[in-house]
Formats: C-alpha cells, structure tokens, sequence
C-alpha cells in the first residue's frame, strides 16, 4: 500500500482529483447562474450554449490566474469584499431580469430578458467568478501549478456551465413558468447565499 500511494502515477492522479474537486467547488455558481441562462433562451441554439460556456470558464481562468499572480498583496481587500461584489452584482441582474418581466410590455415588440448580451454576460461571468479570484490567491500556499490549475478550472466549468444551459432549456420548455422572474430570483438567491456563507460562521 504504501508503494502504491508514494508511486508518480498515484501522486499525479490524486492531484488531478484534488484539483477536479477544486474545480468543480468553483464552478457550482456558474453552473447554476447557466441553468438560469437556459431557462430564459429555451429554445437552445449550439452557438448560444457556446457563448455562455466559454465567457464562464474564459473568466474562471483569468480570475485565477490573476489572483495566484497577486498573491498575498492583495488577499485581505479580496477576503473583505468578496462576498458583497458578488451579491451586488447578481441583485442588480436578477433585479433587472424580474424588473423587465412583470413591467407593462409593448404590445408591438415584447423583448425578451437575453443573458448572452454583452453587459449582462459580463456582469455574470465576473460574480461567478470571484471566487476563483480568491482560490487563486490562496493557490501560493499549495504546491500546484499555476496555469496547469487554472486550465483544468477553465475546462471544468465550461463544461459544467454548457449542461447548465442545455438543463435549463429543456427545463424552461418543459415546465409552465414564468423565466424571468425565476431566473431572477435564482440569481438573487445566490448573492444571498454568497453572504451567508460569509457572515453566519462568524457569527457561530
């Protein structure tokens, strides 16, 4: 047993777990956040799937890397601002989204919330993403690599973000709901639950 778990192979597969792990723990608020997307387009096109999918993962990979090139620097402005970013970033969206939705529509032209227009997206991928901001500045105290890291972070949450959407389509034509103002409500939920994690253990 003990050749088994000093041995390179055993070394190099329980890092890649430990870093799926890592990954995957990343990438659960865009997965979610994606779902929501899916539920307002419905009717999925490859290239919409795509376009969410990439600008998720493209972000987690920046954030990263940024934040394991920082460094301790900046890690108590992060560790004290974190949490309100991303509720206040998906409040104002999910606001919005419910906003648009029970407000009087044209009779003429009734547009529809669209999350792969340019702000919108932008606006998600940065919430979802400040966690691995985070993860990344912490990176330092490990012994991983930090592009190779932040590849397989990437890779997961594209991937996770991409079922997302589709999961989220085939819910939103299958369920009678009223998209916009559960996907808002989604997104709201999870600023809230952002700040929770954060404030509730200090006051335990």
């Amino acid at each position: 047993m003990r050749g088994i778990s000093s041995s390179p192979l055993f070394f190099a597969f329980m890092e890649v777990l430990n870093l799926s792990l890592l990954s995957i723990g990343l990438a659960a608020d865009a997965f979610s956040v994606s779902i929501t997307s899916g539920l307002l387009i419905q009717r999925i096109k490859l290239n919409k799937v795509v376009t969410i999918a990439l600008a998720f993962g493209l972000f987690q990979t920046l954030m990263f890397t940024l934040g394991g090139l920082m460094g301790f620097t900046v890690r108590p402005w992060i560790a004290g601002v974190e949490h309100w970013i991303v509720f206040v970033l998906l409040s104002v969206i999910g606001g919005k989204m419910i906003y648009e939705s029970l407000k009087e529509a044209d009779a003429e032209a009734e547009e529809k919330f669209n999350p792969t227009e340019l702000y919108t997206l932008l606006g998600l991928a940065i919430a979802t993403s400040i966690d691995s901001l985070a993860a990344g500045i912490g990176l330092i105290t490990l012994d991983y690599s930090l592009l190779f890291t932040a590849m397989i972070i990437g890779a997961v949450t594209f991937t996770l973000s991409a079922c997302g959407v589709v999961l989220g389509s085939f819910v939103g034509r299958h369920v009678d709901l009223k998209a916009e103002i559960a996907g808002g409500v989604i997104l709201i939920a999870i600023g809230l639950r952002t700040l929770w994690e954060h404030f509730v253990p200090s006051i335990g």
